[in-house]
């Protein structure tokens, strides 16, 4: 019964500490998230939105700073490299953060260096311009078999999802292609509009105010059901025309170092998820054709683990890796 009691009462103390410790811990001055892709793409306006809604509770500016390249590692690795006082945040993908080490763009950080705040999820659309002949994904593989290694692809970035995304439409249907990457998904779009490449296969929420524009067309969503974009209409999973394809989407939010003092943790922890079910990130999802969510800790950490399975041995599949992915935990799916 004393064991018991002293149980009990270690777990009430400990519960009031983390309690006193978000009560008394305040940010002192502006909070930095850095964006490692540039303005416009789904990782940009994510933050910006998080940002906005972030600084009500935390008392605090959150000042949003674009710092494209190396596929987000180059501004991923600025913010590890901060101090770790909980000042400097990253806004990016899961499926971006997973893939640096094991495509030899960074030694580190880990993905498991982070703590994993996603308030956005949003599936891949496979579009082409809209004056193109192409009406559907199979005509689009006929087109890339037509023209082995010729038709032009664009992406946000190599090992970004885009670039994921064509692999995955590659190895489902025998093809090739040209591989365009871009410094961020809006720019990637923004060159299939203007007929730089033949396609792109970008996110839901990059891609949306340019299918009500009618200046893309949706061939298909890469999930396992339709996507109805207000304003445009219903896009069909790809699975109907390619039953072997596999479905394929990404989180979206922010990345903090683990080494920040628990009391900002616990701070960020609340003002996140009182971000994540606001108005603001609803308004986001429903105009840009994705989804709320609040994943974050051990929810964030399994589905981090999966995206990077998928995605890492896929890389691994098609020589693209640089280091296997099993050197840095992910379980082959």
């Amino acid at each position: 019964m004393k064991k018991w009691k002293l149980s009990l009462l270690v777990g009430i103390l400990a519960v009031f500490s983390a309690t006193l410790a978000f009560a008394q811990f305040k940010f002192e001055r502006p909070i930095t998230i850095i964006v490692p892709w540039a303005a416009g793409g789904a990782s940009d306006q994510t933050a910006r939105v998080l940002a906005g809604e972030m600084e009500k509770t935390l008392g605090q500016k959150i000042a949003v700073v674009n710092q494209p390249g190396g596929s987000g590692s180059i501004g991923q690795k600025g913010v590890y490299d901060a101090k770790h006082d909980g000042y400097t945040w990253a806004g990016n993908a899961d499926g971006s953060v997973v893939t640096y080490q094991t495509l030899g763009l960074l030694e580190y950080p880990s993905h498991k260096d982070w703590y994993h705040y996603y308030a956005i999820y949003t599936p891949i659309v496979i579009c082409v311009p809209a004056d193109s002949k192409i009406n559907s994904p199979t005509e689009l593989a006929a087109e890339m078999k037509k023209r082995p290694g010729e038709v032009k692809v664009a992406s946000a970035g190599v090992g970004a999802g885009g670039h994921a995304a064509a692999e995955v439409f590659r190895k489902a249907t025998g093809i090739e292609y040209k591989h365009i990457p871009y410094k961020g998904g809006y720019p990637a779009v923004v060159a299939t509009v203007q007929g730089e490449t033949e396609a792109v296969m970008q996110l839901s929420m990059e891609v949306a105010d340019m299918l009500r524009a009618k200046k893309l067309k949706a061939l298909a969503v890469m999930s396992k059901d339709p996507l109805t974009i207000s304003g445009y209409g219903e896009i069909p999973p790809v699975m109907k025309f390619i039953p072997n394809h596999q479905p394929l989407g990404y989180l979206f939010g922010l990345q903090i170092p683990r080494k920040i003092p628990e009391p900002a943790k616990l701070t960020i922890d609340a003002a996140f998820d009182k971000a994540a079910q606001s108005d603001s990130v609803k308004k986001l999802a429903d105009q840009k054709a994705c989804k709320a969510v609040n994943i974050r800790g051990a929810q964030a950490d399994e589905a981090i683990e999966q995206i990077g399975s998928i995605v890492n041995w896929m890389f691994q599949d098609i020589g693209q890796a640089k280091k296997s992915p099993a050197e840095f935990g992910f379980k082959k799916p």
